[in-house]
């Protein structure tokens, strides 16, 4: 599990990488099973090697979806 989160001095999320790699489970993408982050300048869902982009409401929302996706792969 991986998680990094940048912050500008006034306390605003400037960046983002949350990710659960798994070389087992997902040989591409670095092993990247599930990810969100906003590289490349635009907020993304990574998920077993497929990137769709994800509209962005708040950290807090993203933090939810990625807990969600987490949730319901350990569960499958």
């Amino acid at each position: 599990m991986r998680r990094e989160i940048w912050v500008d001095p006034f306390g605003t999320i400037t960046r983002y990488n949350l990710a659960y790699i798994n070389h087992c489970l997902s040989q591409g993408d670095n092993g990247r099973v599930i990810g969100y982050d906003n590289a490349h300048g635009f907020h993304h869902r990574h998920y077993l090697g497929a990137i769709e982009s994800v509209d962005f409401v708040s950290f807090e929302q993203i933090e939810d979806c990625f807990q969600k996706d987490w949730t319901s792969l350990r569960r499958s």
